[in-house]
Parts: structure tokens; sequence; C-alpha cells
């Protein structure tokens, strides 16, 4: 399921994050890539570990903690720390597919990536080319979003960010392990949780109807969760 999250930053915090990452040095973003995904690989990010990327990662974190939007579709169990990346001159990102297993550096963390997620942080005008392509079961799906939405999708599609031709590209990018391992039974726990949520508003909280596909939700996730 690809899944859109708008909004997750407002856009004094976008401008905010930008002011930081205008400033900041960068590296090669190869340093991040697994073998396959390096031979493609063609941009900057910012160090890991460096004070900017934890401190605007920590914001991020907090952002994603009090959005329900993501919580229902997510049902996350573990987050990579966001990492940057900056795309300008050409630069992109070949056909790959992320690695399975991320290692948070400095911990004895392991992350089974379920989920990638991508923030952008430019607007769509200030760039040309830089889209993001991720191939799922209706065919390739292009993404190119306003600063502060964020979107999320299954981390075993293929997918690749296009040549940026003009002005830069700025984007957040980390991965999650889901409480629920497969796509399909998220899917459809959120759109159950989704549609819980358009009748309560309807018919209130505590409507039988609601309060029973509730208890099928909440009894869906105890069988399928693994955490």
């Amino acid at each position: 399921m690809l899944t859109v999250v708008e909004k997750l930053l407002s856009r004094p915090q976008v401008a905010e994050f930008r002011k930081v990452l205008d400033a900041a040095s960068w590296v090669d973003g190869k340093a991040t890539a697994g073998r396959q995904s390096g031979a493609v690989k063609q941009n900057r990010q910012l160090p890991e570990g460096s004070k900017e990327s934890r401190e605007l990662g920590d914001k991020i974190l907090d952002a994603l903690a009090g959005n329900p939007h993501f919580i229902s579709a997510a049902l996350p169990l573990k987050i990579f720390p966001p990492l940057f990346n900056r795309y300008e001159g050409g630069e992109h990102f070949g056909t790959h597919v992320d690695n399975a297993i991320r290692a948070v550096p400095g911990t004895a963390t392991r992350i089974r990536t379920d989920l990638s997620c991508t923030l952008f942080l430019c607007e769509p005008e200030e760039y040309d080319g830089g889209v993001l392509t991720i191939e799922d079961a209706y065919g390739a799906q292009e993404v190119k979003l306003q600063a502060g939405d964020l979107v999320l999708y299954p981390s075993t599609s293929l997918h690749h960010v296009t040549p940026v031709t003009r002005g830069a590209r700025v984007c957040s990018f980390f991965w999650m392990q889901s409480m629920v391992r497969d796509d399909g039974e998220r899917t459809l726990l959120f759109d159950l949780d989704q549609s819980i949520q358009a009748l309560s508003a309807e018919k209130g909280a505590n409507d039988p109807a609601v309060v029973r596909l509730s208890g099928i939700y909440h009894n869906l996730v105890r069988r399928w969760a693994a955490c």
C-alpha cells in the first residue's frame, strides 16, 4: 500500500529545516547504500550521527508520533533514525530495492525494513525531475509531493529517483519495522480503521456498530501483530 501523509510538517517547520540543511555540509550518499543500490546511487546526504541529522530527525519522530494517519497506516514498532539527502546537477538514484535489514549505528538494534518513507522538504516547483517512482502491483506510481508531505510505501518495492535537472531536491528518508509484517494485512487494518473513524464521526464512538467494528479491528491486530 502506498500512502501519503499530508502536512506532517508545517510550513514554519519546513522553513526551519531548510535553514539548517542549506547551511550543512553534505557527503557522498553512497555511505548508506548497499552493494546493489550503491552502484546506481548519485546524491549527497548529511553524515549519519551529525548534530543536524540527530536534531532534525528527532523532530520528525515527534511529528510521526503525533500523527494518527501515519500510525494507522504504519503501525510502527521500530523506526530507523531519519536521514537527509540532496539531489542536484543531474544526480539521481537508479532502480533498486532497499536493504531488508538496517543496523542502527552505535547500537545493537536491527530493524527489518517493512516500510520506506520519503519526507519532502522543498516545493515541487523548486526543482525539475527528482520524481520518486515506485513500482507496485498497479504499475509505476510517480510521487512528487508538497514540502512537509510524506509518502509511505512497502520496502519490497523497486523504486528510483529521476535525475534532477534544475534546482535541488531535499528530502528526509528512513525505514521502519511494523508491528504487522504483511502489507496485505496492514492494508486491511488501515482501511478498517479509516472506516471506523468515519462511522464514529457520523454516529458517535458509542454507537453499537462502531463498538463492534472496533472490537474486530483490535482482535485482528492481536492476531497479526508480532511485537
